[in-house]
């Protein structure tokens, strides 16, 4: 280097140089450049940032218009005596709304002390947290979630709705939501915040809110929680599914244990208190109570179908539609109070589901469902009744059946159903398999006057889903047998006055009416008891006589009172399916093309108990909203008028005497006046009892699901009808009731081979003993004419026909006049059979018939009889005969009347 003097002359002359000084201020105005660009994207940014946060808090919801409180609140059901018993939510909505007051100022404490221990003191937003959360997450590289406060988690969670956001998401609704929290807090008290976040909070399991919660898992109010079982509640919130209770014990506890700390180092509970909540063992206790407190349990029969009247009223008087209806139902909080007692529900479903109560021989049926993905992409679907047609139709095994006794079995067969659908390649993609104790039962109680529904079991054995199969409503029909015959049969006869109880009615071989027409028989094929009364023929429920006036009434009549009676499975001519219609004489036997409901022909019978008013039946009496209004008034149910009170009264004693001396015997209980009656469908399929007493009316069905089987002796329906009723009645310790007699009602001595007045001689002297009884009737229909079945006859024990005067050996004896019987139809199977009375009863064509061995020579003997409109007790006559120069009727016997 030259560090001369001449060096040093040459570098001034050089720095001095134009080129030089114009390089050093180009450099200067490039360095300055810079600075002024860097402060200018300074700036610019900063205005951008500032910009783009001032756009995001314009954009942010008016705090005028943000609601914070949470939407969709459980509706609760509960019993007769306003006991809660059912809550019903969608998800997202198990919750119920408590004020602040009503939460325990512990567990205010507890969500303050682990979620925002400075939220009585910042204005809506920690700047403590937010920093102590940008540290950690500058030393740790990870996002804290620790610096929302409750006012910004109450507006997350309600106004945001913040779900899988993006970071810049994210981001943008946290500034928003930090904006909004200190707006908020300028509106809203701290009391009115935490109110709202403790009723919207999910707490695990599907409960929302603090008092969901404490129902839940601790099964009693909010207001009642230990400092322990807060901290347990608190500790929830965090990880609703991480840290649920029930589920992560474990983990729960040990965040309940900081909640604990931290109440205590934050002043809200004592050392004391801190000891003792730690010491509680409160996991123990959830073990315990982990069922009894779901809320989310299956619905049991009776609330589905309050569910269904629910939605159908709101469809109809409030014009929701279903939609709505449903919605409300599920997230709008209402309170339903319903008409189920919960300890007669109880009782049923104890005695209906005790083992006892059916013999060792019980199946249960296969209930499958099979789809299988095909190699092309299709899918092709299959059930248990594809699977039986394919044991019986393909294989052709005639024997196998849906109903089994060995599950073990059952398995087999639809292993190897499936194991056959796969042998063609395809994979399963969905497959259910359960197994449906049976025999199936179904039963209901309704009080007869209000028409509230009390009781109701859609089935025996283990119930899994809401809305399912319930046999006991309208879902399910099954044919009633004889049960039906009082609202289709007798009902209608008494109460158009066409028969009295005491009307007599010959069970003998009886044809349908029609080209097709086939003999009518009882419930024992070929027995036919001859003349009974009405009431006769009720008690042992024979068939023909319940056809016969049937066929008089017509069978539209009784299809008419059957609509009055509230039946709705029934089928019109109109709207016949398939040619079936429900107007033809087999509907005196219950040979319909639905069939009946349990629920229909419960509300059926009450009409009956309940004077020959109908009333239909319901399973709640209000409704009110989450505000406590009053939305639908159900306390006064629809009514209307099916049978006149005395008719109605006539029909009880009959129905009495079906459970005191008919086929109801074993349903009859001392404690009350049973009434009701019996039913049984051909091959023994279903088997009804339809009864009720002074109190309530109830009906129990029986039978298996798919027709499959004979009851037999699997199940004693009617022992289940009693034990169920007594019990209930014994349980409300219920004086014996009665049944009112009203005014119109007399009794009168009649004949019960005839239903007319008793002719002294004659009618006492049955062969069968006294056929005088005493009846009640209505004072219209009080007969007025005398017995003139009832004849005595004198018999030639040679011919065997009636005796002439030159008989020499006469036998007299009362016997029973019959008209001769009209066929209706081919007489094949009729001639193979005759009455019980056949021996003692004569008919007129026999009365004509004179011996003619010795009606030659001699006069014809008289023969004895009652004659209708007279009022002495017998009148001889003389029979016909060719040496008779007398006028006689077309009966064989003498015209001949004295006053």
């Amino acid at each position: 280097m030259n560090y001369g003097g001449k060096g040093i002359k040459q570098k001034k002359r050089l720095l001095n140089s134009a080129t030089t000084k114009l390089g050093t201020k180009l450099g200067i105005f490039f360095i300055k450049l810079a600075l002024v660009a860097a402060i200018a994207v300074v700036i610019s940014g900063s205005c951008l940032v500032l910009g783009s946060f001032q756009g995001i808090i314009e954009n942010a919801p008016d705090i005028a218009s943000v609601n914070v409180s949470p939407e969709g609140f459980a509706t609760k059901i509960y019993d007769s005596d306003e006991n809660e018993i059912q809550t019903l939510s969608s998800a997202g909505a198990n919750r119920t709304y408590v004020t602040i007051d009503q939460i325990p100022k512990d567990l205010q404490h507890a969500f303050i002390a682990i979620e925002d221990e400075r939220f009585y003191e910042h204005n809506g937003i920690d700047m403590r947290g937010i920093l102590r959360a940008a540290s950690i997450t500058l030393s740790s590289g990870e996002m804290s979630q620790g610096a929302s406060t409750i006012t910004q988690q109450l507006l997350k969670n309600n106004v945001f709705n913040a779900f899988n956001e993006s970071t810049i998401e994210k981001i943008k609704r946290k500034v928003q939501e930090q904006y909004l929290a200190v707006k908020l807090e300028t509106v809203m008290s701290k009391d009115a915040i935490l109110e709202n976040y403790l009723n919207t909070i999910n707490l695990g399991n599907g409960y929302y809110g603090v008092q969901a919660a404490a129902r839940g898992y601790f099964n009693k109010d909010v207001s009642e929680l230990s400092i322990s079982e807060c901290a347990v509640i608190a500790s929830i919130t965090k990880s609703p599914t991480g840290l649920n209770p029930i589920r992560h014990a474990d983990r729960n506890k040990d965040r309940q244990s900081q909640v604990l700390l931290n109440m205590k180092e934050q002043g809200y509970i004592s050392q004391e208190e801190y000891d003792e909540a730690i010491a509680d063992d409160v996991y123990a206790r959830l073990e315990g109570i982990e069922l009894a407190g779901t809320s989310t349990s299956t619905y049991s029969y009776f609330v589905d179908e309050l569910i269904n009247q629910l939605t159908s009223d709101l469809m109809s008087q409030k014009g929701y539609t279903e939609a709505q209806a449903t919605s409300l139902i599920y997230r709008g909080g209402l309170r339903v109070y319903s008409t189920q007692d919960t300890m007669m529900q109880q009782v049923a479903d104890d005695v209906i589901n005790d083992p006892g109560n059916y013999n060792d021989n019980t199946h249960f049926s296969i209930n499958y469902a099979l789809t299988i993905k095909q190699t092309d992409g299709s899918f092709s679907y299959y059930s248990h009744n594809s699977m039986a047609n394919w044991y019986t139709k393909t294989l052709g095994d005639t024997r196998f059946s849906l109903t089994m006794t060995d599950e073990d079995a059952a398995r087999s067969y639809v292993e190897a159903y499936k194991q056959e659908l796969l042998k063609e390649g395809g994979e399963i993609y969905a497959e259910t398999l359960t197994f449906t104790i049976q025999p199936q039962i179904s039963f209901t109680i309704m009080d007869q006057i209000t028409g509230q529904v009390k009781v109701m079991v859609g089935g025996r054995g283990d119930k899994t889903l809401n809305r399912s199969l319930n046999r006991a409503s309208n879902d399910i029909a099954r044919q009633p047998g004889s049960s039906i015959k009082p609202l289709v049969v007798y009902g209608p006869a008494l109460d158009t006055g066409t028969y009295s109880l005491a009307s007599a009615i010959d069970d003998a071989p009886y044809y349908y009416s029609g080209t097709d027409a086939k003999l009518v028989t009882n419930f024992t094929k070929g027995e036919y008891r001859g003349l009974m009364t009405l009431r006769e023929a009720l008690t042992v429920s024979q068939n023909v006589p319940a056809v016969k006036i049937l066929s008089k009434l017509t069978p539209q009549v009784g299809y008419n009172y059957l609509e009055k009676f509230g039946i709705s499975t029934l089928v019109s001519p109109k709207n016949a399916i398939n040619g079936a219609h429900d107007v033809v004489q087999s509907l005196a036997l219950g040979g319909m093309t639905r069939g009946v409901s349990n629920i229909d022909m419960c509300a059926a019978y009450a009409a009956i108990a309940n004077k020959g008013t109908y009333t239909k039946p319901i399973y709640y009496t209000k409704v009110l909203d989450s505000e406590g209004n009053i939305i639908i008034d159900n306390s006064v149910p629809e009514t209307h008028k099916v049978l006149n009170e005395n008719s109605d009264w006539l029909l009880i004693q009959g129905l009495r005497s079906v459970a005191t001396d008919g086929t109801a015997r074993t349903a009859n209980f001392s404690s009350q006046p049973v009434a009701g009656k019996t039913g049984t469908t051909q091959y023994d399929s279903d088997r009804w009892f339809c009864g009720f007493t002074p109190y309530y009316t109830s009906v129990i069905w029986a039978g298996y699901d798919d027709n499959s089987k004979e009851l037999g002796n699997v199940v004693n329906h009617n022992v289940i009808w009693r034990t169920i009723m007594q019990t209930i009645h014994e349980n409300l310790n219920l004086p014996t009731g009665s049944y009112e007699q009203p005014s119109g009602i007399v009794e009168v001595a009649v004949c019960s081979k005839s239903g007319l007045l008793p002719v002294e001689g004659l009618c006492d002297h049955d062969p069968e003993g006294n056929c005088v009884i005493t009846e009640y009737f209505t004072e219209d229909t009080v007969p007025t004419e005398y017995c003139t079945t009832h004849v005595k006859v004198s018999i030639c024990n040679e011919s065997g026909d009636i005796a002439t005067s030159g008989c020499p050996s006469v036998t007299t004896k009362i016997m029973r006049k019959k008209s001769s019987a009209d066929k209706l139809g081919e007489d094949k199977d009729g001639s193979e059979f005759k009455t019980w009375d056949a021996d003692i009863s004569i008919t007129d064509t026999e009365l004509s018939k004179l011996c003619t061995i010795h009606s030659a020579k001699t006069k014809p003997s008289k023969v004895t009889t009652g004659t209708g409109s007279n009022k002495n007790n017998s009148q001889e006559t003389t029979a016909a005969s060719s040496e008779t120069s007398g006028k006689t009727d077309s009966s064989g016997l003498s015209s001949d009347k004295r006053p």
